[in-house]
């Protein structure tokens, strides 16, 4: 079966206004704020810094996606029992750390985080939060609700960035 769906949630460029404001409270992590070019979202995000280094003034690429696999042709595989299995079976083994598996959305962006979204502030009419966690690594992306209709509260997120 083919679908055209693209597993990516929400994508936009955003230049880092501050890093730490608040002071740094662990070694190896920093909270960023910054403002997205496109869409007018406001992000603050927990991340690695010996991963990911990032300075104050820097623009990044931010994607929230689904899953790792590529949007496009579904394909179907069969198993060695002659059964057929689905793309979204077989997600899991998309992102593997011993390098084996389908290769995903991982390959375009340089850090990845896997979480889930947590919550969802309806602060006006026009403005919203959502919040995720990503092992204790947080994230919380404000702006219009048009922007954030694919992100759905409980569901597991994948933060993709690249400079």
């Amino acid at each position: 079966m083919a679908s055209t769906t693209s597993s990516i949630v929400f994508d936009d460029i955003f230049t880092i206004k501050d890093i730490n404001k608040e002071g740094k409270k662990f070694d190896r992590v920093s909270r960023l704020y910054a403002h997205s070019k496109n869409y007018d979202m406001d992000l603050t995000l927990d991340y690695n810094i010996e991963l990911f280094p990032l300075e104050e003034g820097q623009s990044f690429a931010l994607a929230l996606a689904s899953s790792l696999a590529r949007g496009g042709t579904q394909q179907t595989a069969t198993g060695a029992d002659g059964n057929t299995e689905d793309a979204d079976d077989k997600d899991r083994d998309v992102w593997r750390p011993d390098g084996k598996g389908r290769r995903g959305l991982e390959e375009d962006y340089e850090y990845v985080m896997y979480g889930k979204v947590y919550k969802f502030d309806s602060g006006t009419a026009e403005l919203v939060t959502a919040y995720a966690s990503f092992g204790g690594l947080l994230l919380s992306l404000t702006g219009s609700h048009r922007h954030l209709t694919s992100i759905v509260l409980g569901e597991p997120v994948y933060v993709l960035m690249r400079k």
